[in-house]
């Protein structure tokens, strides 16, 4: 399982720091790892197949899986019970390794293509054409991550945002304050083209944010309150 070999040279701080922020989310604890290489082997494991091969309670065991399916390192789908009851989550590797590219890809190009199509009409109309495509994207990911939508609490959806978010480049945690939970973003993969369409490129995260809780708890209104386009040194999302 090798990395694409790519120094800290060839990236800029923020690109280098959003890489490892990606790959330490989904490997940075060495059962996790153990266990990606486990299920790359299988043709298909349960949490309480990993629970069993590595010792660990079934909590901790999905745990693990969860943080490297948000990542996009696995798949989920659901086996099918000949008995009633909720249907048990069968966890396979993706078919490529291009996730474990290093640094995550970029999104400059495609986000400059966007912005400057989208520039041909009005701006508000721009905003929510974006904002909706964002929305379906994140709602693919949701699928991705949880097929069972709506199964989470706010705090553990939200925190499966901020994990899919950084192995899509954003660098993003969470961070509680008196007003309540929020996405901090260090990293934006969107490039100069934010900068250049800040209206549209912010629509689209802010659409994959809403698509993405909605799939995994229900509908928010997440809003966009500091921008690094805006000169902020942070992009922040406040729920």
């Amino acid at each position: 399982m090798a990395l694409v070999e790519q120094t800290s040279e060839q990236l800029s701080g923020d690109e280098f720091g959003a890489a490892v922020a990606a790959v330490t989310t989904a490997f940075g604890d060495p059962t996790r790892r153990e266990i990606y290489v486990f299920v790359r082997e299988q043709d298909g494991v349960r949490a309480s197949d990993v629970a069993t091969k590595f010792q660990l309670h079934a909590n901790v065991a999905r745990h693990h899986l969860e943080k490297l399916t948000a990542g996009g390192y696995l798949s989920i789908e659901l086996a099918r019970h000949e008995t009633a009851g909720r249907p048990s989550k069968i966890y396979r590797a993706t078919l490529s390794d291009t996730h474990l590219s290093f640094p995550p890809r970029r999104d400059d190009l495609l986000g400059m293509l966007l912005a400057r199509a989208l520039g041909h009409i009005p701006q508000e109309q721009a905003r929510a054409l974006a904002e909706d495509v964002g929305y379906e994207y994140g709602k693919s990911i949701a699928k991705r991550i949880d097929p069972n939508e709506g199964q989470r609490s706010f705090k553990a959806a939200v925190a499966s945002v901020a994990d899919a978010l950084t192995a899509h480049g954003f660098a993003a945690h969470t961070e509680s304050d008196s007003k309540g939970l929020q996405l901090v973003h260090e990293h934006c993969p969107f490039g100069d083209a934010a900068k250049k369409y800040p209206h549209v490129l912010c629509a689209v995260d802010t659409g994959m944010v809403r698509g993405m809780l909605e799939g995994l708890y229900g509908k928010t209104k997440p809003t966009i309150t500091e921008s690094r386009p805006s000169g902020d040194t942070h992009c922040v999302t406040r729920m």
